[in-house]
């Protein structure tokens, strides 16, 4: 067990990749796009959150596709420029940890971000593109049959480490996976108890 998260473990370069991860992360493509398009402020309408899904209830399908691209791709960077930099997988594994905290915890937004599903997406691609292809697979099939983002990205979520641990057989990915989703479910909780309710909103209702 100790072995899937040997990569987090404090270090100068590990240090520098999570810095290097979280400021990259904390970039709010949404509340950006939206401002400079002269769109609401996502935080005042449908869920309040920064990301794709509440851009996608303003109307504007275009800048929720581009949101949606921009908060993958800085977790993508984050990975990929940290593993080139900084010296190889554990620098990669930590500048994606940092990466996910950035968006859900941008000091710029005084620590209130996104709930991470498109930059969970997107840290995926930059470590094994393979399974981040399972992981869009999925969340699209249950999306198409529920309506539901958040219903689909939970389940998703958690099929990822899974997959890492059991098929891929790479402990350390599945390590930090593992608690990129917990951090997702957590950042759901509230959406988990409206689906339970039968409330949450479904994939393109207007705030």
């Amino acid at each position: 067990m100790a072995e899937a998260f040997a990569w987090a473990y404090p270090s100068p370069m590990g240090l520098a990749a999570l810095v290097l991860g979280y400021l990259l992360g904390s970039i709010p493509f949404g509340i950006i796009l939206t401002r400079l398009s002269g769109g609401p402020d996502l935080r005042t309408i449908g869920s309040g959150n920064i990301g794709a899904t509440n851009v996608l209830r303003t109307g504007n399908k275009k800048l929720a596709a581009l949101t949606l691209l921009g908060d993958m791709l800085k977790g993508t960077a984050a990975v990929l420029l940290a593993g080139w930099m900084l010296g190889g997988k554990g620098a990669a594994l930590a500048a994606g940890l940092g990466a996910f905290l950035g968006h859900l915890f941008p000091v710029w937004l005084r620590f209130k971000g996104g709930k991470g599903v498109a930059t969970f997406l997107g840290i995926l691609i930059g470590l094994k593109w393979s399974i981040a292809l399972i992981f869009a697979a999925v969340w699209l099939s249950i999306a198409y049959l529920s309506k539901y983002s958040s219903l689909s990205a939970l389940i998703a979520s958690l099929l990822t480490p899974l997959l890492l641990w059991f098929w891929v057989r790479d402990v350390q990915m599945a390590g930090l996976m593992a608690i990129l989703a917990l951090l997702l479910w957590f950042m759901h909780r509230e959406n988990i108890a409206r689906l339970l309710a039968g409330r949450e909103g479904k994939i393109g209702q207007k705030g």
